[in-house]
């Protein structure tokens, strides 16, 4: 299995990132987790875009979504012909969320391009991945996912507050993907997003292998995040996520 830092950034893409979003590949499989805004041009750095097998989306944040219009008039409208369609896991109301973001008339909306379907309770089978979701406390309707594929797996927090859910989620994961949005200090809105210490200390509950800081609002400085990582007491590596950062596992 094979996970590829497409975009990184949080809550906006930033100079060096678009928004969240992930390539994991295994036996010829790729999946896309999250596409945010800005997305889809990176994407198309390391893989083609007509040789996405699958996309899932943690939640209906632009930050997270937004570039499945992109991709909707890529498919649609590629010359020679539009591809198969494809099957998008989102959210409730994720093909409604979308139809409104391009203008388009809900029926059919973006459904004869992508095959919608709404995330549940793992675990579950997309391609050669055993898929596991859980909730997360964030505004709106958020999912983590732990994805594995022969014995390693891969766990990614999108967007959330502190949550046990996640530690149990994330238990013994090779690689986690944790959301690091907020520098320490006072005054955080409760329940939205996590510091990089408190990813660290959910990677240590969890006794992941290894911790990329991602969802790196760009006003922050990267430096010190990782710093606050560093001093949560985690054993493991941790490491900024950046554009084009490729993990084996």
């Amino acid at each position: 299995m094979r996970v590829t830092v497409i975009g990184c950034s949080g809550s906006f893409p930033g100079p060096d990132s678009p928004a969240s979003s992930y390539l994991i590949e295994a036996d010829g499989f790729a999946l896309v987790l999250d596409l945010g805004n800005g997305a889809l041009g990176s994407l198309a750095r390391f893989r083609s875009i007509y040789e996405i097998d699958a996309v899932c989306i943690s939640h209906l944040h632009a930050d997270h979504c937004l570039d499945l219009c992109g991709y909707w008039v890529a498919r649609t409208y590629r010359p020679g012909g539009p591809p198969p369609r494809i099957p998008v896991h989102g959210p409730a109301g994720t093909a409604a969320r979308m139809a409104r973001a391009y203008d388009l008339d809900p029926d059919p909306g973006m459904t004869e391009t992508f095959d919608f379907h709404t995330l549940r309770r793992g675990p579950y089978e997309i391609g050669p991945f055993r898929v596991t979701t859980a909730l997360m406390p964030h505004p709106v309707e958020a999912f983590a996912f732990r994805i594995e594929h022969g014995g390693k797996a891969v766990a990614y927090s999108g967007d959330t507050g502190p949550s046990d859910e996640l530690v149990e989620l994330a238990s013994g994961a090779d690689l986690f993907l944790c959301e690091a949005s907020f520098l320490d200090g006072p005054g955080h809105p409760p329940e939205l997003h996590l510091t990089a210490r408190e990813a660290a200390e959910h990677a240590a509950r969890a006794e992941a292998g290894r911790l990329v800081l991602t969802h790196l609002v760009p006003w922050n400085d990267q430096d010190l995040s990782l710093k606050e990582a560093k001093a949560a007491g985690y054993d493991g590596d941790i490491e900024l996520a950046r554009v084009g950062a490729r993990y084996t596992l």
